[in-house]
């Protein structure tokens, strides 16, 4: 397994290694000992989730406040522009983002710590992305960190002239400024 370390350094991009031939191709898309000798971390994943949308749907900025959740998220349809921002105060990125192209074409995933607020934003007709987490879903301990706030301009590569404004749920397109929002100690 290849790891490529983004601007923040806690948060990875992970390329498996591929075995293709005429029939197609084979993968791990994740294996235990594998990520621990490649990242260092020794996680457990409690929850499988899978998602499915159509082009320039964003889903996102989230993150639990309690029972914090890191996430592996690889791309099985499609391609996704995958953001994170680094909620821990304590961090020296803190308040900072890193976004990572992940499309079904390649293996690439991206480990996102707990700690992190999550979103992407649909490029294809469609994608279906499928993420590990390390804990559970727990509503009422979800936020929303807005998609378009200012301080942390989050360059989303939405299509079209003048760019079109994505498609999001309620929740979503209400979420909060980071100067408001709960972060983590």
């Amino acid at each position: 397994m290849k790891v490529e370390r983004t601007e923040i350094a806690d948060l990875l991009v992970l390329e498996p290694k591929v075995f293709g031939d005429a029939r197609g191709f084979f993968f791990e898309s994740y294996h235990r000992k594998a990520f621990m000798q490649a990242t260092g971390l020794d996680v457990e994943f409690v929850q499988d989730n899978h998602s499915r949308s159509s082009k320039n749907v964003l889903r996102g900025l989230h993150y639990q406040i309690r029972q914090p959740q890191g996430k592996l998220v690889r791309v099985t349809a499609g391609e996704i522009w995958d953001v994170a921002v680094d909620l821990r105060r304590g961090s020296q990125s803190y308040g900072r983002w890193a976004a990572s192209t992940l499309s079904a074409e390649t293996p690439r995933m991206l480990w996102v710590p707990a700690g992190f607020a999550h979103g992407f934003l649909v490029l294809s007709e469609c994608a279906e992305v499928q993420y590990k987490t390390t804990d559970y879903y727990a509503p009422e301990h979800e936020r929303t960190l807005l998609w378009n706030d200012p301080a942390l301009a989050i360059h989303w590569p939405l299509a079209g002239e003048p760019a079109v404004q994505p498609t999001m749920s309620d929740k979503d397109r209400r979420g909060t400024l980071l100067a408001s929002a709960e972060t983590y100690a």
